[in-house]
């Protein structure tokens, strides 16, 4: 395992972008009480911050305001079979600002689940600020980099 310099870290940051989105996948892992709950998210990278919208009374928002840690893993099939793991802290955005300017930020159209746009009382924001990012090959066991945030 080779740690990511700092030097490298803004290279780094752009492969791990690259290979996240060329992910058929991406599943989150949140904490419910004591027990670990995964399901399918779509995050988008903005530098080094992840974005993933949800809804309002989902569970997910229910978890994160319970336990802001997740992990998140990025399945990238063949050829390369790429591997992308996040760790980090959740923050649910309430900020009206932030969740329009965001809306616009995430790679896919948010107006399939909530036609009033950034309004939307259903629409929640959640932030994610990793404190260990992964990238390797072959499911971690070859070329594996990792980046601890600062």
């Amino acid at each position: 395992m080779a740690k990511v310099s700092s030097a490298d870290r803004a290279q780094f940051l752009l492969d791990v972008e690259a290979a996240s989105q060329a992910a058929t996948w991406c599943a989150i892992a949140t904490v419910d009480g004591a027990e670990p709950r995964v399901r399918v998210v779509h995050p988008t990278w903005e530098g080094d911050t992840l974005w993933f919208a949800t809804g309002t009374s989902s569970a997910k928002v229910r978890h994160i305001q319970q336990n802001p840690a997740v992990d998140l893993q990025f399945q990238v099939g063949p050829p390369g079979f790429v591997h992308v793991v996040v760790r980090g802290t959740a923050e649910i955005i309430t900020d009206t600002l932030e969740k329009k300017r965001v809306w616009d930020v995430i790679d896919y159209d948010l107006s399939q689940f909530w036609a009033d746009g950034p309004d939307d009382p259903n629409y929640t924001l959640v932030k994610i600020s990793p404190t260990r990012v992964e990238l390797s090959k072959m499911f971690g066991s070859v070329e594996k980099r990792v980046l601890w945030a600062d």
